[in-house]
């Protein structure tokens, strides 16, 4: 006799046959390790990761330079791992790039990087009259930049992976407000229906007819700018898909029996709603949240783009290509076309998850509005 499998269980094995949904929902759990690990897998640890060396701006990929640490700075203390992981490690040293070394009559003699076409003129330090080669391996570091620098001279590669957090965190804590909002008025609307979806279904027309990043800019104007001033915004304007679908999902189950039955057994309205009607909408409900989560990252890079997200100096991948959009049409291109690759391949992963989540619950589209 064949063995019972759960309905999770089904759910996963239709979700599993689908091929590009499983590549989607890899690529966003790596993307998910990587932004949890934060600072501890980036080269530049420092908050931000935003160590310049100007001599160094725009540099190629895999370029590597040899560093002199030049001075300590006092008062900064090494922090444990969790906050290095979550905050960064301020930098203790003062170093600058240098193209040559050498040693003589206890000093060291060094020539500073200015540029790949230009000689500096020659300084010196003194050196320990003992001890040199360690004084050298203590002061002497290469650094290899693997995607390059910025026009900043700081590491492309660490910033890169800082903005998996951004995007991330605005698309998760954006998709949660817009889900409340949404599931609440959407079920209010279905349920009860007359007077109140009257007037929740007028102002899902009002906000459904504005441009979506022409709402997050006001709202963000209304806010201001920030961090957490953006995915309130984004929240704000993305509830509406929620909110329709959920409300002609709860108006098509109201008149089940199992409803019904509810009802009969004298069941308050939030325990019926909560308990009987909105698990059952759980898989259309989980397929529009997955295809709000790619339009909030690209909302998020929009305002970040245009100023209004994440400011300065918080690596965000659309301030990324705002700071490097002028790069294109020069030798370094890659600079623009990183970060918004990374944005393409986030958004069709989850695009693509909602697709494999759609057929996993048999939902004939994100959209289906009953």
């Amino acid at each position: 006799m064949e063995k019972n499998t759960s309905p999770a269980q089904k759910i996963w094995a239709r979700f599993k046959r689908n091929k590009p949904a499983v590549g989607g929902l890899i690529f966003i759990l790596i993307l998910l390790v990587m932004g949890v690990l934060g600072y501890l897998i980036t080269p530049d640890q420092t908050p931000m990761a935003n160590t310049m060396h100007l001599q160094l701006s725009n540099k190629k990929p895999g370029r590597t330079f040899q560093f002199l640490v030049i001075s300590k700075t006092e008062g900064v203390s090494k922090v444990n791992i969790l906050s290095k992981m979550l905050y960064g490690q301020e930098k203790a040293l003062k170093s600058i790039p240098i193209t040559a070394h050498r040693i003589s009559n206890n000093r060291l003699f060094i020539k500073e990087y200015i540029g790949d076409d230009e000689e500096a003129t020659e300084t010196s330090f003194p050196l320990p009259v003992s001890h040199q080669q360690e004084y050298l391996k203590e002061h002497l570091y290469k650094q290899t930049f693997w995607l390059g620098t910025d026009g900043y001279g700081r590491d492309l590669l660490s910033r890169l992976i800082l903005g998996i957090r951004v995007s991330l965190s605005v698309g998760l804590l954006a998709v949660l407000i817009s889900m409340s909002i949404g599931l609440s008025l959407g079920a209010m609307a279905g349920y009860f229906g007359g007077t109140i979806d009257t007037a929740i279904s007028w102002l899902m027309n009002v906000i459904w007819s504005l441009p979506s990043l022409l709402l997050v800019i006001a709202i963000s104007f209304a806010l201001g700018k920030g961090f957490w001033q953006i995915f309130i915004a984004v929240g704000l304007s993305t509830w509406v898909d929620v909110a329709r679908m959920v409300r002609g999902q709860v108006i098509a189950l109201k008149e089940a029996e199992f409803v019904e039955a509810a009802r009969a057994l004298g069941f308050p309205t939030f325990r019926i709603l909560t308990r009987h009607i909105l698990p059952n909408i759980a898989g259309p409900v989980l397929v529009i949240a997955s295809a709000n989560f790619a339009s909030a990252i690209l909302l998020e890079t929009g305002l970040s783009f245009l100023g209004f997200g994440a400011q300065p100096p918080m690596p965000s991948w659309g301030s990324m290509i705002k700071e490097n959009y002028g790069y294109i049409v020069m030798d370094a291109a890659y600079l623009a076309i990183l970060p918004g690759m990374a944005i393409m391949l986030t958004v069709y992963a989850f695009n693509l998850m909602a697709v494999g989540l759609s057929d996993a619950f048999k939902v004939k589209s994100p959209g289906t509005i009953v």
